[in-house]
């Protein structure tokens, strides 16, 4: 892959801040959702997969792997509502479409390379910049969907 969005990868960080809006009663939250733990919002389950900040070289960008599920009578999520990337700087890019929430992506909290030496993986300085845990099966940014994602934050840049 090559241009900007692969010479620079993006730095992984722990929680993803979530704005939502409930559109019947107009109230507006905020969400600080852990990565890879499902979080409520009304009826919606919003479980971050990966949220990733651009290095302070670039311009500023902040783009999370969201997945929203309706929450059953149990408190399990159905079928996925919405399972795509998110960027803070152009919310309608990759909305969800429900007919009571809405949800976008603010910010990306609590950097991983933060952590003292060693990180989160065994025997060395933690996950390389940009990946995401290695028990996640689902597709990683450097897969198909990262591409595109690399992708749209390039043209995205041209655009400015």
């Amino acid at each position: 892959v090559a241009g900007p969005a692969a010479a620079r990868p993006s730095e992984p960080h722990r929680v993803a801040v979530l704005r939502g809006l409930d559109k019947v009663t107009a109230r507006v939250s905020t969400l600080e959702a852990p990565v890879d733990r499902a979080t409520r919002f009304g009826t919606l389950l919003v479980t971050p997969r990966a949220c990733l900040v651009a290095p302070p070289i670039d311009p500023p960008e902040r783009a999370a792997f969201l997945e929203v599920r309706e929450a059953g009578p149990t408190g399990e999520g159905g079928p996925p509502l919405f399972s795509g990337w998110m960027f803070a700087s152009s919310p309608g890019l990759s909305a969800l479409e429900h007919p009571i929430y809405d949800v976008w992506l603010l910010d990306c909290r609590e950097p991983v390379a933060a952590d003292s030496p060693g990180g989160d993986a065994p025997g060395g300085s933690g996950p390389p910049a940009g990946a995401l845990p290695s028990s996640r099966p689902r597709a990683s940014p450097r897969g198909s969907v990262g591409k595109r994602a690399g992708r749209a934050i390039a043209a995205l840049r041209r655009t400015r």
